[in-house]
């Protein structure tokens, strides 16, 4: 965002010097606009894509289950600054970001953060675990939701979808796509939380 701000303000300046006022006005309001894109979408310390809720709402009621099919809640998770991600076994994005997750949980869990990665599609626990398994996933456990019922009571339609859940267990926003969790801003972002 930071170098496409800065083509945009030198367009302008060039504009400018050759009296296209007109373009250099547009020039230099577009390089103002990237350069307040992250304050918008959750500020610089956030992960690309963040969209922070402007008043965070209670989650919705969501059940899923472990592998081993105990059934949870998102309530059994209050207390703790919860991570919840939708993915699916079929998505190579979904899968590209586990491992991140799987370090920030291994960084903050004494914290009272809980990275629920939430698997939506039907592979089953087994398939799930042999995932985890072979690519040296050790700090996360493995959710399943067959149904979809968490995506649908988050209004989430793609995957992946991470939603940030403060300790009162109300959503304070949400990030649509993958990120590597373990970035400096995603850290300070959930760190902010994990101190609140």
């Amino acid at each position: 965002m930071g170098i496409i701000a800065l083509l945009l303000a030198a367009a302008g300046l060039v504009c400018l010097v050759l009296t296209i006022r007109d373009v250099a006005a547009l020039m230099f309001a577009a390089a103002a606009g990237f350069w307040l894109l992250p304050l918008i979408h959750g500020g610089p310390d956030a992960p690309a894509g963040f969209v922070a809720q402007e008043e965070p709402q209670p989650a919705p009621p969501a059940g899923f289950k472990t592998a081993a099919g105990k059934s949870l809640t998102l309530d059994d998770f209050r207390g703790r600054v919860v991570v919840l991600n939708l993915w699916a076994m079929s998505c190579v994005p979904c899968q590209s970001e586990i491992p991140s997750f799987d370090r920030l949980q291994a960084m903050y869990q004494g914290d009272g953060l809980a990275v629920l990665a939430v698997s939506i599609d039907d592979t089953g626990g087994a398939a799930v675990r042999r995932y985890f398994h072979g690519n040296g996933i050790r700090n996360l456990t493995p959710y399943l939701d067959n149904a979809g019922a968490t995506g649908i009571a988050f209004n989430a339609h793609r995957t992946p979808t991470t939603l940030l859940i403060d300790r009162d267990g109300k959503v304070v926003g949400s990030l649509k796509g993958a990120v590597q969790w373990d970035s400096p801003e995603a850290l300070a972002l959930i760190r902010r939380y994990l101190d609140s």
